[in-house]
Order: C-alpha cells, then structure tokens, then sequence
C-alpha cells in the first residue's frame, strides 16, 4: 500500500498494534475468563423461541428501556442512578474517554491492568498515566497521590476486582482515591459475580463515580452487552456520544430473557468460586510456582523454576490454552489461567504438572 495514503492514519495509530484474539479451534479454552458453562435446557429452548420471532428486519429499541428495567433489578442499581448501555464494558470506556477528551487531559488508572484502558485512550488522542502497582499488585498510594495532584486526570479507570492480577484494592484506598479525584472515578466491576462485594451501594455518596458492570463473566460473553451508572447529568452527557441502536435486537431479548432466570447464574458463579478456592490451593502445593490470590474468574501465577514460554507452549501442545503474560516488568514469568468445569480444570492441573517437569 503506497505511504502516501497511510501518512493520513495518525502517528499514535499507527504505532498501535491491534488487540489479539489467539485461534482456540481443538483446544480447551482458558485464556478470555469466559463462564464455561453453557444455558440450562429449558432457558435455551426459550432462548431458540425469542430468536426465531425477533424483528431482525426493524431497528432495536434504541433505549432499550426493558432491558435497563431488568439489568436494574439483578444488578441492584440504585433507583435515582443514570443507566447507560454499550456494546459489551470496551465500547463504555470509549464512550467515556470521548465524552471526557481535550487537549492536555488525560486518563490514569494502574499497571498492570486491563490493557483497554490504555488503547482507548490512544485512540481518542489522550495522554495515559499508569501508576504502577507494588510488587504484590496492590495499590502505592504514595504514587497515586502524587500522579492525582500532578496529572489530574479527568478520568480514572480502577478495576475491582484488578485485571490482569484477580485481587481487590482496599475499600479504604478506593474511597481515597474516589475522595482525591479532581474528574471522574470509574469502578469497572467486570467481575464482580466472584468477588461479591462491589461499589454499586454507595453510588450516590458520590457525585463523580460511575460503576460499569458487564454480563459477559455471567455467561453471556457472545451478547456484548455492558452497562455504565452514576450520576443522572453525567450518565445523560456520556449517552449523547453513543451511537444510535447499539445495542441489538438479538441481544436485547436474550439477556432480557436470561435475566428473567437469574438463579442459575448465581448458581454457576457460585460453582466457579467452589473451583477458584480448590485450583489455587493444587497450584499453591506444586511448590514450584508463585500464585496471587484472586477475587476474580482467573489466576495468576509466576513460574519460579523454568520458563514461562515454555510452559505455555507445553500446555497448548497439549491442548490447553491459557494467557501468556511473560514480558519484561511485573509480569515477567507470569501467566494467568480461566477457571473452568471441573474437568477442565482437572486437565490443566495434570497439564501443567507435566509441563513444570519438561
């Protein structure tokens, strides 16, 4: 392609590379912290009914007012609280950085951490400041004061539980941060089912943070469907940069229809939990590895004798895929695995007790 027509893409685009999907065909897939299990019978027949009598040919319902009704009730929104809906938790980060964006602005939130943050920002042409986390992946609130009173940010993403290290932030140093916060505070709470503790509650003690949920941890990953809440002025002025229809016709009436049957997804959530608590105590035992503790539907864990790489490639050789996040800084020698069915997990343990001895 000639450079004459790439010199109009921006330099910081340019410089990008784009966020990658690894092929899972044949492999047992443990790397996107997805829910394993599948719908009940009864909800997936009811489920094939809403699909064959959809209006496909008809635009959705652009406010996608019985969806928000239901997402309220399950997810306990406050009542007073703004309600807004993006295409899965990554198009309500873009939202919120074009809503926010200006020359000599910028966005800060924690590294290590979920690596969105920092693409959108670039894409939006903002400065991103990531205050790095301490060694055990918990917040240096030394440095996030100084980068608060140097930068002020006018938007703050903190993930609760983090990303890519499964941990919760103190309450307290939250509620500091919050307090400190000259622009917007983001509680992104993707994976709140597993940690079961969460910010929604004192929502409105706060004027200027907003708690973004997501369904996909829940089991409905393939709807892409996210949800942002906070003050009613600022949830209606992020809306104003939402394009139209965004949410589809498909996707409304599936999760409105999986929400109806909220039960068993507390239940899955509650069978992944039983399976974080029993996989971090077989990894803990090789003896062999560093393991973080998780809140989350994942674990981290640091290879301490051989090398990360080759563990990895060990385990997709045999058919496991899991996240390989060895790379120089924090995460050099790390990798993080989904919890899965108890089969699958069982595999990844034989697995991985192979590969340590490659």
């Amino acid at each position: 392609m000639s450079e004459k027509l790439l010199q109009w893409i921006r330099p910081e685009i340019r410089e990008l590379s784009a966020y990658h999907v690894p092929d899972s065909t044949g492999l047992i897939k443990l790397d996107a912290m997805e829910n394993p299990y599948s719908l009940p019978d009864a909800v997936a027949a009811q489920l094939r009914e809403v699909v064959a009598s959809a209006a496909i040919n008809r635009y959705p319902d652009p406010s996608a007012s019985l969806l928000k009704a239901k997402l309220r009730d399950v997810m306990q929104v406050p009542p007073d609280a703004g309600l807004v809906l993006g295409n899965g938790s990554d198009e309500l980060i873009q939202m919120l950085a074009m809503a926010v964006a200006g020359t000599q602005r910028c966005i800060l939130s924690f590294e290590p951490g979920f690596v969105m943050y920092r693409m959108i920002a670039r894409f939006v042409g903002m400065q991103y400041i990531g205050v790095p986390l301490i060694t055990d992946f918990t917040l240096d609130m030394a440095a996030t004061r100084a980068a608060i009173k140097q930068h002020k940010p006018a938007l703050i993403f903190i993930a609760f539980p983090n990303n890519p290290s499964g941990n919760m932030f103190a309450r307290a140093q939250v509620e500091e941060i919050i307090r400190l916060a000259p622009g917007l505070v983001v509680l992104d709470e993707a994976y709140h089912p597993f940690a079961q503790d969460s910010f929604m509650p004192v929502l409105e003690t706060y004027d200027q943070l907003l708690v973004m949920r997501t369904v996909s941890k829940m089991g409905l990953a393939g709807l892409r469907l996210g949800l942002l809440c906070g003050n009613p002025a600022l949830i209606d002025e992020i809306n104003k940069v939402r394009l139209p229809y965004n949410i589809n016709v498909l996707t409304q009436q599936a999760a409105a229809l999986v929400l109806d049957n909220p039960e068993f997804l507390d239940e899955q959530a509650g069978r992944i939990r039983a399976e974080r608590e029993s996989m971090l105590s077989q990894l803990t035992a090789m003896g062999v590895l560093k393991v973080y503790p998780s809140q989350a539907n994942f674990i981290l864990f640091r290879v301490m004798q051989g090398d990360a790489d080759a563990v990895f490639a060990s385990l997709k050789a045999q058919g496991i895929l899991i996240k390989n996040l060895n790379a120089p800084g924090p995460l050099k020698q790390c990798l993080r695995v989904t919890v899965g069915t108890p089969e699958e997990n069982r595999q990844f343990i034989e697995a991985l007790a192979r590969a340590m001895r490659d």
